[in-house]
């Protein structure tokens, strides 16, 4: 019985996460442009989706400031955690404090700030403030990711490649990188999704003119819902579905190594 419990409650859990989704898919594929009713199916939606210069502009946009803020947060928050790791225990423990605010703190609050800040400094709102606020809130995500990394180095290692004739730069990719390297990644995909996802702050932020995907759908959405939303909606869940399903069925490092000692054997 308890069995049985089991299996309708995730049924429930499942059916409520993604029933919605679902509805939001079927639509997307509707002749009809009402909700309502059923008017046969159709791929114009999609079609009609990228013609639309707009939004294919604001996909480019919210790319492009994904990729450049998570690429620069993952940079700064890397080598901030290298430098906390030489720090002592009480600064290091401030340091850590201070990073998590920002995570702790109101998307609201955080895009308040910055507006008030870049106005202050005279700073023209566009693409570049944007860019900033999306670096400044995607740092802290990438050093709670790297620096679990950072605590399991082995210094020894690091100093005995210098011993070894080992320029730093050289120690540091071919020794500490390696290692880093799973959390480093794991940051960037945390801060690009994040920035992906980000709405509240780009909004107060971003210049006239300027528009990433969620402040394009929120502004679409005061006109009134096209289905053409459906159809990028539909898409971006898809792809991520996607990508989700390829990175869990590729075969893990420990399995390439099992596979390899089997054929060695």
């Amino acid at each position: 019985m308890k069995s049985i419990l089991k299996k309708i409650y995730i049924a429930l859990i499942i059916l409520f996460l993604y029933a919605p989704i679902g509805t939001l898919i079927i639509l997307s594929f509707n002749e009809s442009k009402t909700r309502a009713k059923w008017g046969g199916f159709t791929f114009k939606w999609y079609i009609s989706l990228f013609q639309n210069e707009e939004i294919l502009r604001a996909l480019f946009n919210t790319l492009l400031i994904a990729f450049a803020s998570s690429l620069t947060a993952t940079v700064i928050g890397t080598v901030a955690c290298i430098a906390m790791m030489a720090m002592k225990r009480r600064t290091k423990s401030i340091l850590m404090g201070i990073t998590n605010i920002p995570m702790l703190n109101a998307d609201i609050v955080t895009g308040i700030s910055l507006m008030l800040l870049y106005i202050s400094l005279g700073i023209r709102f566009g693409m570049g403030t944007i860019l900033l606020s999306h670096i400044t809130f995607n740092i802290p995500y990438v050093i709670l990711s790297v620096m679990p990394r950072v605590r399991q180095l082995n210094i020894s290692t690091y100093e005995a490649a210098l011993d070894l004739g080992a320029s730093h730069i050289t120690a540091f990719f071919k020794v500490m990188f390696p290692d880093l390297l799973p959390g480093i990644l794991s940051g960037f995909l945390m801060a690009f999704t994040m920035s992906l996802d980000d709405f509240i702050i780009t909004h107060f932020t971003k210049g006239v003119g300027v528009d990433t995907l969620s402040t394009k759908i929120y502004t679409e959405i005061k006109k009134g819902i096209k289905p053409e939303m459906y159809a990028l909606s539909a898409l971006i869940f898809i792809t991520v579905l996607t990508l989700l399903v390829l990175i869990n069925l590729s075969p893990t490092d420990k399995n390439k190594t099992d596979k390899s000692r089997a054929k060695a054997e």
